[in-house]
């Protein structure tokens, strides 16, 4: 046997040590349902379903009558023909073949003419990942291609980095109890007028008894000109619960309920503020999968590994609260499914994707969108 044949068998033999280490379940989870448009690329990546430090020591199949399966995630784009649902099923095998957890999902692909010829009023909130301007910028180049609604964004936030007719309310840090309770009594415009410095919440005001409160109606009057949203989308819950200590289960559910508690009351909020209103919450994305990403913003403090399983455990809470709440407006995007956590991410980051992962992040909500508008044509 040679050098590099025993360097093998010892790498093989630590990698297995290093399996029958981890004692967490693989925690398959997935959304009951995700969304395609014709012509859009959409994927999804095995690292995002599963709680795992090695996704490369399993093999995954997935079932459906469309798209391909690839070494590191399930692809496909969309053809006028795969107009409807198709019915997913994900199977996790290891090195033997033997199965060890399987899940369904459905795709469900819109036709790519939905909501042409109407209007759309579009009010998005999230946090530093919005900030960042880029997967609002896909949002609007998808939605000003053929086919679409005439767009409107809502917000007096317009970062110099925002595409034409693009605002938000994305704030590098924020939290949905930010939304719910900051105030500033002296915000700060940046210098050419478009954005924010410094700000409280957009949606908290002084009331009549000198304290800040929220007050969403004040802000569709007095930002929005008077209008409400038709949809309002949210990207929140990495600032909500990073810092928890992910060894600390009992903080980690306790941190995440808090989390889902605020966001019910901001929906609610806004429910009571606009009835016709809909809500489109993103599923909190996944991590850079290089821990050096992590090293280079955080040494050493944050770990890769600790906030994957906050983070998965945060999308399954979220699937379970926020789940089946069409009837009160509220619906879930997985934008934790279609993000290339490896080329989606810089090497020096471990929660911001780069323009890829942006960009497939700007897809998902607009795959949702599309079965929107095509649901709500009646």
């Amino acid at each position: 046997m040679n050098f590099a044949s025993l360097l093998r068998l010892l790498f093989l033999g630590l990698f297995a040590v290093s399996l029958r280490a981890e004692t967490t379940p693989l925690q398959l989870t997935l959304p009951p349902t995700w969304y395609g448009v014709p012509g859009v690329p959409i994927s999804l990546y095995y690292d995002n379903v599963v709680l795992t430090e090695h996704p490369e020591a399993y093999h995954f199949e997935v079932k459906c009558d469309i798209g391909t399966a690839e070494a590191k995630r399930w692809t496909v784009t969309p053809a006028d023909k795969d107009v409807g649902d198709h019915a997913m099923e994900v199977v996790v095998k290891d090195a033997s073949g033997k199965v060890l957890e399987h899940a369904k999902t459905t795709l469900h692909v819109s036709p790519k003419n939905a909501g042409a010829g109407r209007e759309l009023k579009l009010l998005i909130v999230g946090d530093s990942l919005t900030a960042a301007t880029a997967y609002p910028n896909e949002i609007a180049r998808l939605l000003s291609t053929e086919g679409n609604p005439k767009w409107t964004m809502l917000s007096d936030n317009k970062p110099a980095s925002a595409a034409p007719g693009v605002a938000h309310e994305g704030y590098g840090g924020w939290t949905w109890a930010a939304f719910l309770r900051k105030y500033e009594p002296k915000p700060e415009r940046t210098p050419d007028g478009k954005g924010w410095k410094t700000r409280g919440s957009p949606f908290v005001y002084l009331g009549a008894d000198g304290k800040p409160a929220l007050d969403i109606p004040r802000y569709f009057k007095e930002v929005c000109g008077g209008q409400s949203p038709d949809v309002v989308t949210f990207l929140l819950g990495i600032n909500d619960c990073f810092h928890t200590d992910p060894e600390d289960e009992k903080a980690v559910e306790t941190t995440i309920k808090t989390t889902l508690d605020n966001a019910d009351q901001l929906l609610a909020a806004f429910r009571a503020a606009s009835p016709r209103t809909v809500f489109a919450v993103g599923l909190t994305t996944p991590p850079n999968s290089r821990e050096e990403g992590f090293e280079a913003n955080y040494h050493g403090k944050y770990h890769r590994w600790g906030w994957k399983r906050i983070q998965h455990r945060l999308v399954q809470r979220m699937l379970e609260r926020l789940e089946n709440r069409q009837a009160e407006g509220i619906y879930l995007v997985p934008t934790e499914l279609n993000l290339d956590a490896v080329d989606g991410y810089p090497v020096n980051n471990g929660v911001h994707p780069n323009g890829v992962g942006y960009a497939q992040i700007g897809t998902s909500f607009y795959a949702w969108l599309k079965m929107w508008l095509a649901s709500s044509a009646h």
